[in-house]
């Protein structure tokens, strides 16, 4: 019930948070928080190479989906971010 009741706890700290972010920051905050995605699908495999039962290599196999769609996501997102920066052919300063 303990368990239940952090994770209830943590779900609602992380929507309150990132609800109140600037939508002009949402991308630079994707990108950050790829490390942590990372982190999550290095634990996921972890868990299901040492699982022990159908029930803890669901688990494991639905952690490692949802971090890998985080990770390409937040890949994704920062390289469309990084392509507005670009300047255009011909845009640049004179002389280039």
């Amino acid at each position: 019930m303990m368990l239940a009741f952090v994770f209830l706890l943590a779900a609602f700290t992380g929507y309150e948070i990132i609800s109140r972010v600037p939508a002009l920051l949402h991308t630079p905050l994707m990108s950050g928080t790829n490390f942590i995605h990372g982190i999550v699908l290095v634990g996921s495999l972890w868990v299901f190479f040492s699982a022990r039962g159908p029930w803890a290599e669901s688990v494991a196999w639905l952690g490692i989906v949802l971090a890998s769609a985080n990770v390409v996501g937040g890949f994704v997102t920062t390289e469309r971010m990084l392509r507005l920066f670009r300047a255009k052919r011909g845009e640049g300063p004179p002389g280039e």
